[in-house]
C-alpha cells in the first residue's frame, strides 16, 4: 500500500526542520573535528532530498522518521557519541542509573543511533524502491532490510577510512568503539533488528487498518 506523498510545502517544512536542527548542533560542539567528520553524511543527505525533492518526495512519515533520526544522530554529534550524558540526565531526573541498573559498562548511545538508523530509515528506503523499483510484497520487505543493512556496512566502511586519518583521540571519538572489538558488527546487527522491527510493525498495523466500506 502506498503512503500519500507530502506536498512540496510539507516537504520544504521538514528539510527546513532538519537544517535548523544540524546548524543547532554545532553551537559549542564538545569536538569541533568531530562534529564536522559527523554531519558530512547528514548534510549530503539533506542536499540529495532537496534537489530530488520534486521527483523522489517521501510521505509525511517517511519525513517525520528522517527529522527523528537527524535529531538523534545530531544529539550524538553534538557531545560526540561515545560522551552523550544520557545516564547523568537520567540520574538527574529520577535519581537512578540506567548503566548501573542494565550492568553496562561502556556509553551505550552509538548502539540506541544504529538501532534507531535501521528502526526509522528502512521507511524512506521502503517507499522509495516501492515507488522507485515497483518492488511489493515480500521482495519489497527483503530489498529494503538489504539496503539498510548494505548502508549500515558502508557507514562502519566510512568510519574505518575516516579514522585512519583522523589521529588516535579524533579517531576514537568519531569512531566511538569504545575498546569493544566487536563494536562494528554489533552496530550493523542493531540496524538489522530494527529495520525487521519496523517492517512488521508495518505490517501488522495494515493488516488491522479497516478496509474501505462495502
Amino acid at each position: 500500500m502506498h503512503e500519500k506523498v507530502s506536498t512540496p510545502r510539507q516537504t520544504a517544512a521538514f528539510l527546513a526542520v532538519a537544517t535548523v536542527m544540524v546548524l543547532a548542533s554545532g553551537l559549542a560542539p564538545l569536538d569541533r573535528a568531530d562534529w564536522l567528520v559527523e554531519n558530512v553524511l547528514p548534510v549530503a543527505l539533506l542536499l540529495t532530498l532537496a534537489l530530488t525533492g520534486r521527483r523522489w518526495r517521501f510521505s509525511l512519515p517517511a519525513y517525520l522518521a528522517i527529522v527523528m533520526l537527524l535529531a538523534i544522530h545530531e544529539l550524538g554529534a553534538h557531545f560526540t557519541y561515545a560522551k552523550v550524558p544520557y545516564d547523568a540526565w537520567l540520574g538527574a531526573l529520577t535519581g537512578h542509573s540506567l548503566n548501573t541498573a542494565m550492568g553496562w559498562q561502556r556509553n551505550q548511545f552509538d548502539r540506541l543511533v544504529h538501532l534507531s538508523y535501521g528502526l526509522l530509515f528502512v521507511w524512506p528506503i521502503r517507499e522509495l524502491l516501492q515507488r522507485q523499483a515497483r518492488l511489493n510484497g515480500a521482495w519489497l520487505a527483503l530489498c529494503a532490510v538489504a539496503m539498510v543493512l548494505a548502508t549500515s556496512a558502508l557507514y562502519e566502511l566510512f568510519e574505518w577510512v575516516g579514522g585512519q586519518y583522523l589521529g588516535d583521540d579524533r579517531a576514537q571519538a568519531f569512531l566511538a568503539t569504545q575498546k569493544d572489538p566487536w563494536d562494528a558488527q554489533k552496530d550493523m546487527a542493531l540496524a538489522l533488528a530494527g529495520a525487521c522491527a519496523c517492517l512488521v510493525i508495518q505490517q501488522l498495523a495494515a493488516r488491522n487498518r479497516p478496509g474501505p466500506p462495502a
